[in-house]
């Protein structure tokens, strides 16, 4: 006797896919529909980002991509003397391994990890590609961040060469602090100096005009964020350009975002 076939239920009938909450920790994966967080969650691995690990390395392969859901990398130019400056920072806002999106090329950048967290979501490179050929809400969700990306690094480019030190030290502290979520975070004068494209000489003369001004304190490697409305005060406006841009790439609205 011929087993009984089940019945297909209307889609609107049907259980939606089985979410893990813990994925909305990063906005790009909270701005997928559920379904689509449902079929690609398998390929999600949740793994701890540790101060100064190095994500990708210019001239190697991406392996894989990374959705922060906390702390934050740091994208740097790698010069041929080996120093390095900052040309990005991503957050529980983005991804890390963009390029990968245009082809199959290695990075010309390094990728760093600078505000560690024990939640980070990695997906295999042959895993986000077979996702992003499926032209789809994902495909259309992580363009859209990578176009803001794009503004980001632009405007960066813009404030390191028309704003002080002392401003780009305070927009930076700023979205370091987004990011974190907490007020005290470390930060070296070395990589403050790689960061800033400055001298650790500049960096320290930067860093005690803020202490003084009461807006920061900074001890051994350390930096607690006092007064942040007075520190976005001594920012640029790049700060702001910047955080729109990046909150309006993953603000859409998404269908079956968050229900389950």
């Amino acid at each position: 006797m011929c087993a009984k076939r089940l019945k297909t239920l209307p889609s609107a009938n049907r259980p939606p896919p089985v979410t893990n909450p813990s994925w909305l920790a990063n906005r790009l994966l909270a701005a997928l529909p559920s379904e689509v967080l449902g079929r690609i969650g398998p390929a999600l691995d949740i793994v701890p980002m540790k101060l100064k690990d190095i994500l990708h390395t210019p001239g190697e392969p991406i392996r894989h991509v990374y959705f922060p859901g906390g702390g934050f990398c740091s994208i740097v130019t790698v010069l041929e003397d080996g120093s390095m400056v900052e040309v990005a920072t991503i957050g529980n806002e983005g991804m890390v391994g963009t390029s990968i999106m245009l082809d199959d090329s290695p990075p010309a950048s390094a990728s760093m990890v600078q505000g560690e967290t024990q939640v980070c979501f990695r997906m295999t490179a042959d895993a986000f590609r077979d996702e992003m050929d499926q032209r789809g809400a994902f495909s259309q969700v992580l363009a859209r961040y990578a176009q803001a990306l794009h503004g980001f690094i632009m405007q960066s480019t813009a404030c390191n060469a028309v704003h002080s030190v002392e401003q780009r030290l305070a927009r930076w502290l700023l979205m370091a602090h987004d990011r974190m979520g907490t007020d005290e975070f470390p930060l070296t004068q070395e990589f403050a100096a790689m960061m800033l494209g400055a001298t650790r000489p500049t960096v320290t003369v930067v860093a005690g005009t803020l202490q003084r001004a009461g807006l920061i304190t900074y001890h051994r490697g350390h930096v607690t964020i006092i007064d942040r409305g007075e520190l976005e005060m001594a920012s640029c406006e790049c700060y702001r350009a910047t955080t729109q841009l990046l909150r309006r790439a993953t603000d859409a609205p998404r269908s079956g975002v968050g229900r389950r």
